[in-house]
C-alpha cells in the first residue's frame, strides 16, 4: 500500500511522513522528489522546465520505483510529495492501480495565513522562500477544482505534525 501525503509546500508533509512511518508497522518513507533530483542530474540536461514533474519520465519512474520497492520489501510506502497538476496525479495513480497497488491519498491542508506563517519561519529553505510562496495559489486552485475531492483532507492549520500523523495512521489502520 501507498500512503501519499499531498499538499503545498509548508503544509508539513516531510515532517508528518516521518511520524506516520513510525506509527504504521512495516512502512518506509519514499520521497519521490529524489527521483526528480536524479533526473535533474542528467548531463546534458533534459528539456528545460520549471518543475521536474512536467517530465514524463518522472511520473513513470515514481510508479515503477514504488512498485519495485513494494515488490522487494512489501509493507507500506509513505510518500510525501506535492502533486498539483491533475493530469500528473491521474497518470501516477492509474499507473499504481495497473499494478494493483492501493493508494490512500491524503492532503495536508492549512489555511493561507497558517501557510504563510510557516513559510516565513521556514528553517529549511529559509524565511519567505520564493519557491514555497510560488505554490500557494496553484495549491489553492487545485484544492478548489479537483485535489480535495480526490483525497482525504487533513486540516493541519491547528494540528501539530504528531496530531496529523496520528489522524492519518488511524485512518489507514481502520
Amino acid at each position: 500500500m501507498i500512503v501519499w501525503l499531498n499538499g503545498t509546500h509548508g503544509a508539513g508533509k516531510t515532517t508528518t511522513s516521518a511520524l506516520v512511518q513510525q506509527l504504521i508497522p512495516d512502512s518506509r518513507v519514499f520521497d519521490a522528489e529524489k527521483v526528480g533530483e536524479t533526473l535533474m542530474d542528467i548531463k546534458p540536461g533534459l528539456p528545460a522546465t520549471d518543475n521536474f514533474q512536467h517530465w514524463p519520465p518522472w511520473r513513470s519512474l515514481v510508479v515503477e520505483t514504488a512498485r519495485r520497492v513494494l515488490d522487494y520489501a512489501g509493507g507500506t510506502l509513505v510518500m510525501p510529495m506535492t502533486v498539483l497538476v491533475e493530469q500528473h496525479w491521474r497518470e501516477i495513480s492509474s499507473g499504481l492501480a495497473q499494478h494493483a497497488i492501493p493508494v490512500r491519498h491524503f492532503v495536508l491542508h492549512a489555511d493561507q495565513d497558517a501557510l504563510r506563517g510557516r513559510i516565513a519561519g521556514d528553517t529549511v529553505l529559509g524565511p519567505n522562500s520564493p519557491f514555497r510562496l510560488q505554490y500557494l495559489e496553484p495549491y489553492a486552485e487545485a484544492a478548489r477544482t479537483w485535489l480535495h475531492a480526490e483525497a482525504e483532507v487533513v486540516d493541519t492549520t491547528h494540528l501539530t505534525p504528531a496530531q496529523a500523523a496520528q489522524q492519518i495512521a488511524e485512518a489507514v489502520k481502520s
